[in-house]
């Protein structure tokens, strides 16, 4: 389902300010896919996310989603493959627009508009039914503006509207990480809940190492720009935040320094 060959990055090139956050990375998600994306700051997590959504183009490398070769295809365009859920709240929803208006925005991208008056009697009940399985009570608030949601009910909102049409490929940057530790384990059971059911390929960026472990098929660690550990299947179950610190020391030499990681 995803498919990236020998990518590399360089901000700021020829400068003295030059940085390469990406090194020749290479990686295959098969369909159905649920990947962590674990590593310390700078280690290229963010980036390789933005490279996928095509908010950059590449040095080199390409990027392929089922078949498609996404490489110089413009963020908008590659738009009707992806499912993205960002590390703020306040992003990916239109805050002064009901729950309902946004799910039916959400439920129309990449169709062709019609002049039609306003949500019809189905879709609301589509859209109730929905929310309802997210067991937050906001089936019964569908005339509420986002904006008045808290954290954890805006990132759930997010992420059913990003996975209402089953994108090609779901993109969680630390969607839980401004999230209080209660907070964020309800939306991770609802992403779990979500992402199983419609049998998604998803690649989810964490800085908590348990959460990496516990969730998904597999788990990969990154570390200047490259993939130095992936792991799947009985291994990844197996792991222990002991045992992938070890792993990391052994691939890159070095200690990891990341407290948050360890200790969330």
């Amino acid at each position: 389902m995803l498919k990236i060959t020998n990518l590399e990055k360089t901000f700021n090139a020829g400068t003295v300010n030059a940085k390469t956050a990406l090194y020749g990375l290479n990686l295959e998600l098969k369909d159905g896919d649920f990947v962590t994306v674990i590593g310390g700051n700078g280690a290229g997590k963010s980036t390789l996310l933005n490279a996928i959504a095509g908010v950059w183009k590449p040095d080199y490398g390409t990027i392929e989603i089922d078949g498609v070769d996404v490489t110089a295809m413009p963020e908008h365009k590659r738009a009707k493959f992806l499912g993205r859920v960002f590390q703020d709240p306040m992003k990916g929803t239109a805050p002064d627009m009901e729950i309902d208006e946004n799910l039916s925005i959400a439920a129309r991208r990449g169709t062709k508009r019609k002049l039609l008056w306003g949500i019809r009697k189905g879709e609301r009940e589509r859209y109730a039914a929905l929310l309802k399985d997210l067991d937050l009570g906001l089936e019964t608030r569908l005339s509420t503006k986002v904006g008045l949601l808290s954290g954890g009910q805006r990132q759930a909102v997010t992420l059913l509207m990003a996975t209402l049409n089953r994108p090609k490929l779901l993109l969680l940057d630390e969607h839980t990480a401004a999230l209080d530790p209660k907070t964020a384990e309800k939306v991770l059971q609802i992403t779990d809940k979500i992402v199983t059911e419609n049998k998604l390929t998803t690649l989810m960026i964490t800085h908590n190492m348990r959460d990496a472990i516990e969730h998904g098929n597999r788990l990969i660690m990154m570390y200047e720009g490259n993939i130095i550990i992936d792991v799947e299947g009985e291994e990844k179950k197996k792991l222990t935040v002991e045992d992938l610190l070890a792993l990391f020391n052994k691939a890159s030499g070095k200690e990891f320094a990341n407290d948050r990681a360890i200790l969330s």
